[in-house]
């Protein structure tokens, strides 16, 4: 039954109901060979949270990408998917040129940072057309990606996101590493730069402003002014 043939008094009562939180913890990730799917994450620089293995053969290799509150887990009679099967999931980044770099000094084969001529471009294969070279000319949140793929061909979609689109984020502000944390620092102080030339005088709560501008940010909220 849809909640359009539910009584009147169960259907508008739904509204009023308190949704339980439900965080992302783990995906799987389908691998032939899990000592080589082991050093292929560690070489990232993941961190290795796990490695259980059972009398049953039954094993469990989990990790977790720099920042992530998500992680990963592969193994041993874990999935029946195929290995390799695996097709983008995202991995967010605040500066794409940057981690991309860092990955290829890992000697990770990755892509070239390129932007979307068509919306879904991303999800192409890297020679295709729907892909231009370069990071979105105007900079644009959520505009430009880099890929790579692991071992057995389970695809990595890194995208650049600084600024969420509102009411992506709910009641924390984090940031997944040093390098975010001084851009998102970078971007209030040029922010309160402008602020202060407008008043024409020096704002002693500037701790305060700065922490509700990178809140804001990340919420997708209006930017203080």
């Amino acid at each position: 039954m849809s909640t359009n043939e539910l009584p009147a008094s169960e259907s508008a009562g739904t509204a009023n109901v308190a949704v339980s939180d439900m965080k992302l913890e783990v995906v799987i990730i389908p691998v032939s060979d899990v000592e080589r799917s082991k050093d292929f994450y560690a070489s990232l620089g993941w961190r290795l949270d796990a490695d259980f293995q059972f009398e049953n053969g039954f094993r469990v290799v989990q990790f977790t990408p720099p920042g992530s509150r998500c992680s990963i887990q592969f193994g041993a009679r874990l999935t029946t998917a195929e290995p390799g099967s695996v097709r983008d999931f995202y991995l967010i980044v605040s500066d794409i040129v940057t981690a991309r770099s860092k990955l290829v000094s890992r000697g990770v084969a990755i892509s070239e940072v390129f932007h979307p001529a068509t919306p879904g471009g991303q999800f192409q294969p890297e020679s295709a057309e729907s892909r231009l070279s370069g990071a979105d000319p105007g900079h644009i949140s959520y505009r430009s990606f880099a890929t790579f793929s692991d071992p057995d061909g389970n695809r990595w979609l890194l995208q650049e996101v600084t600024a969420r689109l509102p009411g992506r984020v709910a009641g924390e502000t984090t940031f997944g590493s040093v390098t975010d944390l001084s851009k998102a620092l970078q971007r209030a102080a040029t922010a309160h730069g402008w602020h202060e030339s407008t008043t024409g005088k020096a704002d002693p709560n500037w701790p305060n402003w700065y922490a509700e501008y990178m809140v804001r940010e990340q919420s997708g909220e209006e930017l203080p002014r």
